[in-house]
């Protein structure tokens, strides 16, 4: 792979942050496996024999983005990408000390409005 392609891609990367919509972040995550995928040489049916995820569920999620959560497991087990799974839903990043006070004030429950 070239300088300039993985600068691309680590820049494509990166816009991801700024563009936070369900299709668009599984698109992000589709180009990512694929890449991984071509960079150890595998086709789509030796990615699908390897990770015991079906070739038409690999072929999708390239096309569309749209896998099922334990497929999607399967496949980076597989590519042996697991580690990004540790920090999904990690503990919040604080921004301020308020932020850190306010998680110990007493929550008031709110009632929506009847109309």
């Amino acid at each position: 792979m070239h300088k300039e392609d993985i600068n691309a891609n680590i820049l494509a990367d990166k816009l991801i942050l700024f563009d936070s919509n369900p299709t668009s972040i599984a698109t992000s995550i589709a180009e990512r496996m694929k890449r991984n995928r071509l960079e150890l040489n595998l086709t789509q049916n030796a990615l699908a024999s390897r990770s015991g995820v079906s070739f038409g569920s690999v072929r999708r999620f390239e096309n569309t983005g749209e896998i099922s959560l334990k497929s999607l497991i399967m496949i980076a087990i597989a590519l042996d990408s697991t580690e990004e799974f540790s920090s999904l839903f990690s503990s919040l990043k604080y921004k301020t000390i308020e932020d850190v006070l306010s998680l110990h004030e007493p929550k008031t429950k709110k009632r929506g409005r009847i109309n």
